[in-house]
């Protein structure tokens, strides 16, 4: 590998943030618009699919993006995941029915998993481990920026007559193409395409695997019940396709997932803990908004911003962390601390009322976005640190994985206890109160935040005080998981960063 100028490093990461900021937000700005999406084009039912298929695609996907970038190059394969995205986005923008748009969807996710995966991978390439705290820094807060600032930009532009939901997905095509640009400017062709062997079976497997998990955990309760032939099919099918998974790594001569990696105690505390802080950090990504748009009555506009304090937070405290870790040389602190802020951020946000006040709620997200700032980056850091230089790619591709998959889990597990909650909460209180003209959940028929705020006043307090409730459960699921994070950094081993790249194994040598 070559030698960087900080100015070259520079340049290269102006390429991958603008790449990560497309990717995330092309993830969460989707969420504003689906109601109006869907509603357009006359498929209510098929709503979970828009938002199932890029999420099952983008993990699915993770693991294979850095095994083909060690076959064919970084450079390459990121242009080639710029391109998917470019070509999806511009199809999910013209698509005049559900399947065309489900099918472009499904296209994006691969784009964004090898846009976030292979972000961090040329990264791992160009930096030193010393040094990666500071450029780790400004990609974990672009992460968090992104994420949170999607919701804003997606409100702001359904409300815009002038705009209209398709933009929605045209908005990250010209900043995809500059991404691809300064790569091509700047990025040197760093490996000749090799002549290896692609693991099939374990491509097969691994990606096939996750792909059943996900689509378990992502319509079970809503496509299907969970008592059903289904949702066992399908855990079945994953735990089969797991099993066979390591069968075909061992024996595989060029894994995508190295059974070595597994004997690291590094790799898997960090990707435990990067999989748990997942569940934690899509789970309020995806779910706040629904506390701030029915409990709080905000537009999505209005919602986007009260996520501020979470987007400065987030920005400054990976910005800092980094730079201490490059001057210090120590890292272990920081995800410590930032698991205990993520316990007591989603402590304080399971204590919201439906009179919090703003001040009250703007505080607790900060907190909550000081300890994702600290903790999201560091763990990649960490098992970098400890890779070889053979493994640099799947080790970063796998703490990807892991930490995607875990915001799968969480947003699926998560919102099935949000649902039954809600259900069982409005039950309960039209049992006691029996206000008319409704009488069940089925007579109030809950849709959009716009459409419960036009509920009679006394279906609308039960409503309300129904999400609540339910909101204030789902927060306090995740303290737990965010506890058993911070247990799996506690056992992390605080190895020196190195002031330069792994030296090659006898092996890459020869």
């Amino acid at each position: 590998m070559r030698a960087y100028s900080h100015r070259e490093i520079l340049q290269i990461l102006s390429g991958l943030l603008v790449a990560m900021l497309t990717s995330m937000i092309s993830t969460s700005i989707v969420g504003v618009a689906l109601p109006t999406i869907v509603g357009e084009l006359g498929a209510q039912e098929q709503l979970s699919w828009v938002a199932g298929a890029t999420l099952l695609t983008m993990t699915a996907s993770t693991p294979l993006w850095g095994k083909m970038s060690d076959l064919f190059g970084r450079k390459h394969m990121f242009q080639v995941a710029l391109g998917l995205f470019v070509a999806s986005s511009l199809l999910a923008g013209f698509a005049t029915n559900m399947g065309t748009l489900i099918f472009a969807r499904a296209v994006q996710g691969l784009g964004m998993g090898g846009m976030t995966a292979l972000t961090q991978i040329i990264l791992g390439d160009v930096v030193a481990p010393r040094e990666r705290g500071r450029y780790s820094g400004y990609i974990g807060a672009v992460f968090g920026v992104s994420t949170v600032t999607g919701p804003l930009i997606g409100g702001f532009i359904v409300d815009a007559p002038w705009l209209g939901w398709r933009w929605c997905f045209f908005v990250g095509v010209p900043l995809a193409v500059a991404a691809m640009v300064v790569v091509q400017w700047v990025l040197r062709t760093d490996r000749e395409p090799q002549d290896a062997r692609v693991d099939w079976w374990g491509a097969f497997t691994l990606t096939g695997g996750a792909s059943a998990l996900m689509l378990m955990l992502s319509f079970g309760g809503s496509e299907f019940a969970w008592d059903s032939a289904w949702a066992y099919g399908l855990g079945s099918l994953a735990v089969l396709l797991f099993g066979f998974s390591i069968i075909a790594e061992r024996r595989a001569t060029d894994p995508i997932l190295p059974p070595r990696l597994f004997r690291d105690r590094t790799f898997v505390l960090a990707s435990s803990a990067s999989l748990l802080v997942g569940i934690a950090m899509f789970g309020v990504m995806i779910y706040l908004p629904q506390y701030l748009q029915i409990v709080k009555g905000m537009t999505p506009t209005v919602s986007g911003l009260m996520t501020l304090p979470l987007v400065v937070s987030l920005f400054l405290s990976a910005i800092v962390s980094g730079k201490v870790v490059t001057r210090t040389g120590r890292w272990k602190a920081f995800p410590l601390a930032g698991l205990v802020m993520i316990v007591a951020g989603m402590g304080l946000l399971s204590l919201l009322g439906s009179d919090s006040s703003y001040l009250v709620i703007g505080v607790d997200i900060a907190v909550l976005g000081v300890g994702l700032g600290m903790s999201m980056q560091m763990l990649i850091l960490a098992a970098q640190n400890a890779a070889q230089r053979r493994d640099m790619a799947v080790t970063t591709s796998g703490i990807t994985f892991f930490r995607s998959l875990g915001g799968a889990v969480g947003v699926a597990a998560l919102g099935a206890i949000l649902t039954n909650e809600v259900n069982d909460e409005i039950t309960r209180m039209l049992t006691v109160t029996r206000p008319a003209p409704g009488s069940s959940v089925q007579d109030i028929g809950l849709g959009t935040p716009e459409a419960i705020h036009h509920l009679p006043p006394a279906l609308h307090q039960i409503v309300v005080e129904s999400f609540t409730q339910a909101m204030q459960t789902v927060f306090l699921a995740c303290v737990p998981i965010a506890v058993l994070g911070f247990l799996a950094v506690l056992f992390l081993r605080e190895l020196p960063l190195r002031a330069a790249a792994p030296p090659p194994t006898p092996d890459e040598a020869a």
